[in-house]
């Protein structure tokens, strides 16, 4: 691809969602020293209905739309390899990976302590509390013994979770602090949630106003007024993990 498009000295890059399914593509052209600019799905999607008088999506169609945009729109985001951030997204991403193993060791956990202790255990169960609980099971039969068992290694899996967990805050926490950000001092923003705002939101002079990114974010109520009757509801729209 690269070596077709050397016989246009003077280009530019236009890559269809850059901050998703495109970025791979766009980081590897910037690696290779290219001019890159994200085209939002949106507006893509908007060409293409214009273009050919319905949404259908083929290859063909998908690269003219992104290529309409990129040409004739202004105003459309330069794309950068943010060393920092990019760090931030691989620890991220991996905080999170780290927290949804520890949520699916517990549910499991929940369900053999249910088996063996009458009402089960409490909601919010720690590897120490549940190592306790499980010293007072001392089952006969082979299905109770292999509960255990199980039990066990999921405690010991739950230990060596929580310690990853704790050291990724730490090393979150750290490269947080070192970009200047001062998210970490709002109420319940710690290290793993001001990691994901800055990796997700990048550059936040693409957002004009304030508007816009309430829009982005999914956090700007939508107008449903009929009539006399004024009302908003909530949007179910825009970035679902930013607005989470």
């Amino acid at each position: 691809m690269l070596r077709c498009a050397k016989q246009w000295p003077a280009r530019v890059w236009a890559i269809e969602g850059c901050s998703g399914i495109g970025r791979h593509v766009a980081v590897r052209l910037l690696r290779e020293g290219e001019h890159v600019v994200d085209v939002p799905p949106k507006l893509s999607a908007r060409a293409r209905v214009f273009v050919i008088g319905q949404g259908r999506k083929t290859d063909t169609t998908d690269a003219h739309s992104v290529a309409l945009v990129g040409t004739r729109m202004a105003g459309l985001r330069p794309v950068i390899d943010d060393e920092q951030l990019a760090v931030l997204r691989i620890l991220a991403d991996r905080r999170r990976s780290l927290g949804e193993d520890h949520t699916r060791m517990v549910s499991q956990l929940h369900q053999l302590l249910l088996e063996r202790i009458p009402g089960g255990a409490k909601k919010d169960l720690s590897a120490a509390q549940a190592k306790a609980l499980l010293a007072k099971v001392r089952p006969c039969d082979v299905a109770g013994k292999t509960r255990r068992r199980v039990a066990a290694e999921l405690i010991s899996d739950l230990e060596r979770v929580y310690r990853r967990k704790k050291a990724a805050d730490k090393e979150l926490k750290e490269l947080v602090a070192a970009t200047g950000s001062t998210l970490m001092d709002l109420h319940s923003i710690g290290p793993s949630g001001a990691a994901r705002l800055l990796v997700e939101v990048g550059d936040i002079t693409r957002f004009p106003n304030r508007a816009h990114f309430a829009s982005w974010n999914g956090t700007a109520p939508i107008d449903a007024s009929s009539g006399d009757h004024v009302r908003h509801r909530l949007s179910r729209a825009g970035n679902r993990q930013i607005n989470r």
